[in-house]
């Protein structure tokens, strides 16, 4: 029987570096992943109180110490979504958004920039899931 296995190929690719998800209760959300999996909660009252999440150890320059590892983020549920939804990073955000429209996505929003982060944009993919796309700051 042939070999089928597909090749990875990791050159090209934009990797999923954040994930996002909704908050009610923000003391109760924060207590349930710290004491759950022993995730650091950093609740952020200046970004519209988003509360970040620190999943594994991060090194002086807030990189991950583990290779693969991300954090993630919860934001209180209303206009922002209700949903979970994934963070992509891509080389060029402009580019990444005419490709989207390109192959029937569609942007929410106008992207914006998050100062010592980068330049995010949600989007909708032709299935109407919700991702982000960040261009990290240089």
């Amino acid at each position: 029987m042939k070999n089928t296995k597909r090749k990875r190929v990791s050159n090209g690719m934009s990797p999923v570096v954040h994930f996002e998800m909704p908050y009610t209760n923000q003391k109760r959300l924060s207590k349930f992943y710290s004491n759950v999996f022993g995730w650091d909660m950093q609740y952020l009252p200046k970004m519209g109180s988003y509360v970040l999440a620190i999943t594994s150890p991060v090194d002086k320059n807030q990189m991950h110490k583990k290779k693969g590892a991300i954090n993630g983020g919860f934001y209180p549920k209303g206009p922002y979504g209700n949903t979970p939804h994934l963070v992509i990073s891509v080389g060029n955000l402009e580019k990444h958004i005419e490709t989207v429209k390109k192959e029937g996505g569609k942007t929410v929003g106008k992207s914006m920039d998050i100062p010592g982060i980068g330049k995010f944009i949600m989007l909708r993919d032709t299935e109407g899931n919700r991702v982000g796309m960040l261009q990290a700051s240089m």
